[in-house]
């Protein structure tokens, strides 16, 4: 058996209905009912009702539609439109059943097909996608979580369900129904506003949740659950607008094995609790994220150092740090955070620490005894006092003062020494009035007495001779 998209017209739907309700009474004579016959029967029903109803874009598909279009063996896209619908016709072809109808891999992406609802067709569902363990339904038309959990239900092995910009903002989630999504460790509901009350529904039901995506869901608070989940280990939740520390700190007694909160965008003005506030609300959290947050204090920096587990911290684009350069930026960062191994996804080396650790005290050299962080002292018991680094400037000379010597004249001259001898001649040809093909260059180092060095190649740079101020360029002009 193959499956085969057809497009039928409104005009010819009762004579396509009859022509497929003779073949389906013809096999049924032939061979017993099987899950493959009712696969057949299922998608020629979808197609008598497309005929019937106009199967028009905005109603959707089923799930059943959108896997035989996407996943049949002859890779069909996914096709939209009035009269639309999916043929399954018999081959006879001989095998394994799911490898001869369609070709499925365990993890299904479905983004962007048009799915709508689950459809009648669960028994088929759940003998093709027994082996399903990922599952992208993002940018869908789902919208009601009894459909969603119609289709979880009958894939018995999934682990990982994205269900991002399926509009859920108005959708009630029951117990009952949560219970499908039982063996799902990871949930995105990224840009589907669903509800407080909806996501701690989803936590009491899913005993083997363990990630959970939150992002773009316009949340400006944080609703209490009544119990917490013990197992969630990462929430992200970016692009929401969670600005007070008030809010922030409910994860920690909702979520307590969390180990990994990432909160990037959300313009989180300060870090208000306590540090032995902190060590009780986060105690297992090792990663956290606040790039683009509003923090605009070293205190809050500081704070970090009370969260028992911190490894990894990325802090970019705040408020902080603007005034600083980059080097300072992640010095006075590595600085104030010791037991921090990664900072904004790099690595920090003992000698990149000892290094920034240095420089922290070496910084803070010329602040009065009040502005001193605490930080500070703690490194100055551990370095001393620094004095501060003898200020070598190792950059390359650009100008020189020499003088220039013609015959029995000498003029003081101010060349730059990243152009070449060609360049010099040129410019010393308005200076001398001597056309530049009929000068002869020589370079004499007053510091040394070593003779003139001519300078005849023309492409080469001057700061390569190493002339400095007060060493002499002698013209000699060319004999005929």
């Amino acid at each position: 058996m193959s499956l085969v998209l057809s497009r039928v017209s409104p005009r010819s739907c009762s004579l396509n209905s009859a022509v497929i309700s003779e073949k389906c009474r013809e096999d049924a004579e032939q061979s017993p009912v099987s899950l493959l016959d009712k696969l057949h029967s299922s998608c020629i029903r979808c197609t008598v009702l497309a005929c019937a109803m106009g199967a028009s874009e905005t109603e959707g598909r089923t799930f059943m539609q959108a896997i035989s279009e996407k996943y049949s063996p002859e890779n069909f896209p996914c096709r939209r439109g009035p009269g639309m619908g999916v043929v399954v016709v018999p081959s006879g072809h001989q095998g394994s059943p799911m490898k001869d109808r369609l070709n499925l891999p365990s993890v299904l992406v479905l983004n962007g097909c048009g799915i709508s609802h689950a459809g009648e067709e669960g028994e088929i569902v759940a003998a093709f996608c027994a082996h399903v363990v990922e599952l992208d339904l993002s940018h869908n038309k789902l919208h009601d979580w009894h459909e969603i959990s119609k289709i979880v239900s009958n894939i018995p092995n999934l682990e990982f369900l994205n269900l991002s910009s399926n509009q859920l903002s108005d959708a009630v989630l029951e117990p009952d129904c949560a219970k499908a999504f039982s063996s799902i460790h990871r949930l995105v509901l990224n840009n589907t506003q669903v509800s407080w009350d909806t996501v701690h529904t989803f936590t009491q039901e899913m005993p083997e949740l363990e990630e959970l995506f939150l992002c773009l869901n316009e949340y400006t608070t944080v609703t209490p659950a009544a119990m917490p989940c013990p197992t969630l280990r990462l929430l992200h939740i970016t692009d929401n607008s969670l600005q007070e520390w008030s809010e922030v700190r409910k994860f920690g007694s909702m979520f307590p094995a969390l180990d990994t909160l990432v909160m990037a965008n959300n313009n989180l003005s300060a870090i208000q609790d306590s540090g032995e506030i902190l060590q009780r609300l986060f105690p297992n959290l090792r990663s956290i994220n606040l790039h683009n947050s509003g923090l605009n204090r070293w205190e809050d920096i500081e704070k970090l150092n009370f969260l028992p587990k911190l490894e990894e911290v990325r802090l970019q684009g705040i408020p902080l740090l603007q005034a600083y350069t980059s080097a300072e930026r992640r010095s006075l960062m590595i600085a104030q955070l010791p037991s921090v191994n990664s900072l904004n996804g790099s690595v920090v080396t003992d000698g990149e620490r000892e290094d920034a650790e240095r420089f922290f005290i070496r910084y803070h050299l010329d602040h009065s005894e009040e502005e001193l962080p605490h930080r500070y002292h703690c490194l100055v018991t551990k370095y001393g006092k620094l004095a501060p680094l003898a200020e070598i400037d190792l950059r390359p000379r650009c100008h020189a003062k020499v003088e220039v010597r013609y015959e029995d004249k000498v003029e003081q001259v101010s060349i730059r020494l990243d152009q070449t001898v060609a360049e010099l001649k040129k410019q010393l040809r308005t200076v001398l009035q001597l056309p530049t093909s009929n000068m002869r260059l020589y370079y004499i180092d007053k510091g040394t007495a070593f003779g003139p060095d001519e300078l005849k190649y023309s492409t080469r740079a001057l700061h390569s001779y190493l002339i400095q101020d007060g060493d002499e360029i002698l013209v000699v002009p060319k004999t005929k």
